[in-house]
């Protein structure tokens, strides 16, 4: 490469962001500024790198970087040297505050770096205030507290100058201090102006506001905390150089209650650790993590991802709260010892003794309140009445009272009754029939245990002997047809359980009472059903029907079940109106379980949202506790259906707050929903705090897929968050973790992404490069259409970028995508617009070439082909393109017949319209009419320029 593209290569890398990208890409500038003869240019990188180094999270490396700078600018001092002088002196700050959080450097070296700044600022007439700063921060450190107050006094006396640290900075390092000495209110006081200002340097506002959290908090000003929080975090999350500011948020959430908060920060930073950007920022962290992990339970594992040969792992709270406490403890014990003070040991001390304090300050966007673990709930109806079980009952008398609490879903009035038979009957000899009575009711004890089914088949075997025994072969039929229902769930044993569940079916539909044969033929259906014999289960739902109207608790059941089978069977209107009749019979007898299954049976059914909203809200108001959570998930999906995404998102944070105090999985899925709620509600800060804790759970449960499509989401939202390198970044990993035969469709459509984004951003060498990535891989997979639009977008993008030869070599690779869509029969409108489009983005560049004619020749006969397919805009603009063509060819009277109806059709004070307005006067200047010219100038307010 020549000198040239280096320099152009520098100037590229100065607009990237701070971070590994930028890093790798500034080495190899080094290597190849090195391998030359350009001490100007050796010069500039470094001082690009300097800084580089220290935002982008490897610190150390800025010492040999500025080193370097600075004996080159003492040892042979050039005219180029003045104009990094600034720059120079500037970095002098970083170095002393680098140097502080690495104990293997001597303080004296610190203390001499110092003076060097002093003696420096001094010769250049510079003030001392910030001088006077970084002794403070000296002194802060090694806990020397008169030193530190009067190092602050002069800092705060000395006048500013252009290398006082910035308007945000300054006060950052000063509300942290307050903070420290207990001044509170003094620190916000401090900060309000400041925040009120307008903060652009790369580490405001989120310094200023991480400096505030602990005031905030200790002067009740929990609103602003916790925004503070959210909003300081957000900015701070993907910066590997901020890792010490993570810490102060780790140990907020701690302070506040917010433990699984903590634990998802710690979670997603842990591996960080592994490439600290300081020892102090990793003693920090490991300390502020060591705390909340010591807030979960011990046995609770985290996932630590693998780092050289340790590989990733679920790893117990208890015991990486202790590994992590004791690097901690050792690293402040290395800088104690380089102090010579104890002044760090206290203070990580502390942090890892840090626990909840005050009230709980609600922080998480996805979490409604703390976790904590669910009762178990029983099956009845909230608004069931207490069972009130009779002091002078006999066992036949219990038996039919916990009988008709099994028939009517009341478990907790079962188990009370069965418990009093117990109580007082258990050791009496009672009659067969009524042991075997009692017998059968041990089912309906188990039916919600953990061990259920197995527990249950082997209490049905045992009922179905003893009434057998009696004998009543009626009871034995209906237990019988239990059994049958269980054994179908096992599939070793569902022929046994078919057989067993039709006999019985058959022998009471001829020998028993109609609520007896409905209640056998539903069993039945029940036993099809387990078996997905869909159309079997259908018929034996028929003949329940034939005698349903005597118990409405078997006929909402036997409804109920009619809506699952018609589902299945894909019959819509039918499976509408059973769950319209399943929701009714519920809603009569008041079971909050059998009205939660209808109601969301109906909202499967009906294609209102709306509808689905107010079935939600019927069911909502009776549902058990343990019915709550798939309620509120419908709930909000319909909210999100009904275009209520404000709505929506109150009921999806409510069900990822149920679903981790009941600890089932899938509440990262139901974070991803969450996220999509608060970005269709225009809420982007919480959508990205959840999407991210969403990617980081789905990683952990091996979703890869489902990750991905997570990180798509959240990428759309970092752009609308205005943060394009953190999408862009997402966007990246997406293409690498898409780089297989089965994805080529998905990674072309994300590198185009990325190379809008790129684009938008006038990074136009680089948005390129995306642009061609996506041409390729749409190829690749099959897609003629897309593979030219990204051609198009490549070939544009170099244009702009600067590198003529290169958009013209682009040209080429259009036209092929063009001639891979020729002569398709009756071409569809998406082949005529990029063809259309196509051949005006070459135009463009061979404007540039100054080929006029050759780019006439290309938008010959576009503007029609583009109004075919009522693309009128497109066209417009077209025809305005050609008419600046023609009269770059020296024929202004064509462009003026062309450029007058274009200007009459064009939205007044638009930028086209501007546009045309401004050739055609030209034009009529090229024919000497000059006041018609100007009368076009004047009423389109444009000047000759």
């Amino acid at each position: 490469m020549t000198d040239e593209d280096l320099w152009r290569m520098l100037r590229e890398i100065e607009s990237m962001p701070y971070g590994p990208g930028q890093i790798a890409a500034l080495e190899q500038l080094l290597r190849r500024a090195d391998a030359g003869e350009d001490r100007h240019l050796a010069f500039a990188a470094r001082i690009t790198a300097t800084p580089a180094y220290v935002h982008g999270g490897e610190p150390a490396k800025s010492f040999v970087t500025f080193s370097w700078c600075l004996a080159e600018f003492d040892r042979d001092p050039q005219p180029y040297h003045q104009g990094y002088t600034h720059q120079l002196l500037w970095y002098f700050k970083y170095m002393v505050n680098a140097m502080l959080k690495f104990p293997e450097l001597p303080l004296d070296r610190t203390y001499a770096v110092l003076d060097d700044m002093e003696r420096r600022y001094r010769e250049s007439g510079h003030s001392l205030q910030a001088v006077h700063k970084h002794r403070f921060l000296v002194a802060d450190h090694l806990g020397d507290e008169s030193a530190a107050a009067e190092a602050y006094r002069l800092w705060m006396t000395t006048p500013r100058d252009a290398l006082s640290d910035c308007a945000g900075c300054d006060p950052t390092t000063q509300v942290g201090y307050l903070a420290d000495i207990g001044r509170h209110d003094e620190a916000v006081a401090l900060a309000e102006p400041v925040l009120a200002g307008r903060l652009n340097c790369v580490e405001q506002p989120q310094g200023i506001l991480t400096a505030l959290l602990a005031s905030y908090r200790e002067t009740g000003r929990r609103e602003q905390a916790r925004d503070a929080h959210r909003e300081a975090y957000r900015r701070l999350r993907g910066r590997l150089a901020d890792l010490w500011e993570i810490a102060d948020h780790v140990e907020f959430c701690t302070v506040t209650g917010n433990g699984a908060r903590a634990l998802e920060l710690v979670e997603r930073h842990l591996d960080w650790l592994d490439r600290a950007p300081t020892p102090a920022a990793g003693m920090h962290f490991a300390a502020a993590a060591a705390a909340a992990l010591r807030q979960v339970p011990a046995d609770l594992t985290v996932h630590r991802r693998a780092a050289g040969d340790r590989p990733a792992a679920d790893v117990p709270a208890g015991a990486l709260a202790d590994e992590l406490a004791d690097s901690a403890t050792a690293l402040a014990e290395r800088f104690d010892a380089r102090n010579g003070t104890t002044h760090q040991s206290e203070r990580i001390a502390q942090r890892i003794a840090a626990e909840p304090d005050g009230e709980h300050l609600p922080l998480s966007a996805s979490l409604r309140r703390p976790p904590v673990p669910a009762p178990r709930s029983g099956g009845g109806p909230v608004t069931a009445a207490p069972v009130t079980v009779p002091a002078q009952a006999d066992p036949d008398e219990l038996l039919a009272l916990a009988e008709e609490c099994w028939r009517t879903n009341r478990r907790d009035g079962l188990v009370a009754a069965l418990r009093a038979y117990d109580e007082r009957f258990g050791d009496t000899e009672l009659p067969a029939a009524t042991r075997a009575r009692r017998l059968e009711l041990r089912a309906g004890e188990v039916s919600q245990d953990d061990d259920g089914v197995p527990v249950a088949i082997e209490v049905n075997r045992a009922a179905l002997a003893a009434w057998r025994e009696v004998p009543d072969p009626l009871r034995a039929q209906v237990v019988a047809g239990r059994l049958g229902a269980l054994l179908s769930t096992v599939e070793e044993s569902a022929e046994e359980g078919l057989t067993l569940a039709r006999e019985a079916a058959e022998h009471l539909a001829a020998h028993g009472e109609p609520r007896e044969r409905a209640a056998a033929w539903d069993r039945l259906a029940l036993a099809h059903v387990h078996r997905e014999r869909w159309a079997e289960a259908l018929d034996a739902l028929d003949r329940a029907d034939a005698d349903a109207g005597l118990d409405p608790w078997l006929d909402g059941r036997v409804a109920l079940h009619r809506t699952h089978v018609l589902e299945q069977l894909e019959r819509a209107d039918e499976f509408r109106d059973a769950a319209v009749r399943a929701r009714r019979l519920a809603g009569e007898v008041g079971d909050g379980e059998m009205l939660t299954a209808a109601c969301l049976a109906y909202v499967r059914a009906t294609e209102d949202p709306a509808d689905a909203v107010a079935a939600c809200d019927e069911a909502l108001a009776v549902a058990p506790a343990g019915a709550r959570l798939p309620l509120r998930v419908t709930r909000g999906r319909a909210l999100l259906a009904a275009e209520r995404a404000a709505e929506a998102v109150e009921d999806l944070a409510e069900a990822v707050t149920l679903c981790v105090e009941q600890g089932l999985p899938g509440d990262a899925l139901l974070r991803w929903e969450l996220a999509e709620a608060y970005r269709a509600a225009g809420r982007l800060t919480e959508a990205a705090e959840v999407a991210e804790e969403a990617v980081l759970g789905l990683d952990r449960a091996g979703a890869q897929a489902e990750a991905d499509r997570c990180r798509h989401l959240l990428a759309g939202i970092y752009e609308g968050l205005g943060e394009p390198d953190l999408a862009l970044g997402l966007l990246d990993q997406l293409a690498e973790n898409l780089d297989g035969p089965d994805n080529l469709p998905q990674r072309a459509q994300v590198l185009e992404e990325a190379g809008g984004i790129l684009y938008d951003a006038d990074r136009d060498a680089l948005a390129a490069q995306r642009f061609a990535a996506a041409s390729t891989a749409w190829r690749l997979a099959g897609y003629p259409v897309d593979e030219l639009r990204a051609r198009r977008r490549e070939m544009l993008a170099l244009h702009w970028s600067g590198d003529l030869p290169a958009a013209v070599a682009a040209i080429e690779r259009v036209d092929e995508a063009v001639g891979a869509l020729a002569g398709l029969p009756d071409e569809p409108p998406v082949v005529t617009y990029e063809r259309a489009m196509a051949a005006d983005a070459v135009a463009r560049v061979l404007i540039a070439e100054e080929r006029i004619t050759a780019a006439l020749d290309r938008v010959d006969g576009v503007p029609d082909r583009l109004r075919s397919i009522e693309a009128f805009g497109e066209a417009a603009q077209v025809e305005v393109l050609t008419g600046e063509l023609l009269l770059r060819d020296g024929r202004p009277d064509q462009a003026e017949r062309l450029l007058g109806p274009v200007l009459a059709g064009l939205p007044a004070g638009s930028r086209p319209a501007a546009q045309a307005a401004w050739l055609l006067a030209r034009a009529l200047d090229d024919q000497d009419r000059p006041a018609e010219a100007a009368k076009i100038r004047a009423e389109h307010g444009i000047g000759e320029e």
